[in-house]
């Protein structure tokens, strides 16, 4: 049976013991809390905490490079991850951060892996403080070229198909930028925030209103997405999933490499 690319809190509620099932909790924020701060405070019954920074690479574009192949390994090893484990990646931000995962554990060969559908909120109780002890995983990192995969040359010569831009309205039109060097956003891309993909309870819309919004984009047959640094813009490649919809791309480096650059920048709303 398929497992994801989500999961409900009834079908987690009633695996959460399975042996061949961890649950992650990948909270992160971007200003003002800590992930772990907050994971500690309460979290669900035997999730182990994975930390952004952990599988987040030191050398590359943008603020959240890749990780190499042997730093992902071992941290999924030390969450207790196994060739075989269905994971479950949890946030408190509509999937936003949880995604990242998600796509990160597809990127090096794991096909067994999903976000829970709502969140923290979409859970609710019981939460638990106590951090497990959990044995080490045997997983195994096998990365292979992805063409989903763009940086900054590829994105400048990309032609075809929409750059899209996962973040909030403000920041694309440059009216506010908390952390990277220039407002604004990359000339040409269309403004869609990954937040649009969920409906008023947190959770991801249904295939056929998420299809919609992509074909609206001009996006059916696929698009680049970016974000300030590459984690939220994974949101929309799960959506695109979810929607059944093909090739949708990353630029990894996205805006904080964009913006770091001698590069056209455009503000205001799209043409």
């Amino acid at each position: 049976m398929a497992f994801g690319p989500l999961v409900e809190t009834d079908w987690l509620r009633k695996h959460l013991r399975d042996g061949g099932v961890r649950v992650i909790d990948f909270r992160w924020y971007l200003q003002g809390r800590n992930g772990r701060d907050e994971y500690e405070r309460g979290h669900l019954p035997g999730a182990v905490f994975v930390d952004l920074e952990d599988v987040t690479g030191r050398e590359g574009a943008g603020r959240h490079p890749l990780p190499t192949t042997s730093q992902f390994e071992r941290e999924m090893r030390r969450a207790g991850v196994d060739p075989n484990t269905k994971v479950v990646a949890y946030d408190d931000a509509g999937g936003s951060v949880a995604a990242r995962l998600w796509f990160l554990l597809g990127l090096f060969g794991h096909r067994a892996q999903a976000v829970l559908d709502g969140g923290l909120q979409a859970w609710g109780t019981p939460l638990e403080t106590e951090v497990p002890r959990v044995q080490a995983g045997a997983f195994k990192s096998r990365r292979t070229h992805d063409p989903r995969l763009l940086d900054f040359e590829a994105v400048r010569a990309l032609r075809g198909i929409p750059l899209i831009d996962a973040r909030a309205g403000e920041r694309y039109r440059g009216e506010k930028e908390p952390v990277d060097p220039k407002a604004g956003h990359i000339p040409g891309a269309l403004s869609a925030p990954f937040s649009e993909n969920l409906g008023p309870d947190g959770r991801f819309k249904s295939p056929l209103e998420l299809r919609r919004r992509y074909e609206a984009l001009g996006a059916e047959n696929g698009a680049v997405f970016y974000c300030g640094s590459g984690v939220n813009a994974t949101h929309h490649l799960l959506a695109m999933e979810i929607a059944g919809l093909p090739n949708a791309g990353l630029y990894a480096g996205a805006w904080s490499d964009w913006s770091r650059r001698d590069a056209p920048v455009a503000t205001g709303e799209q043409p």
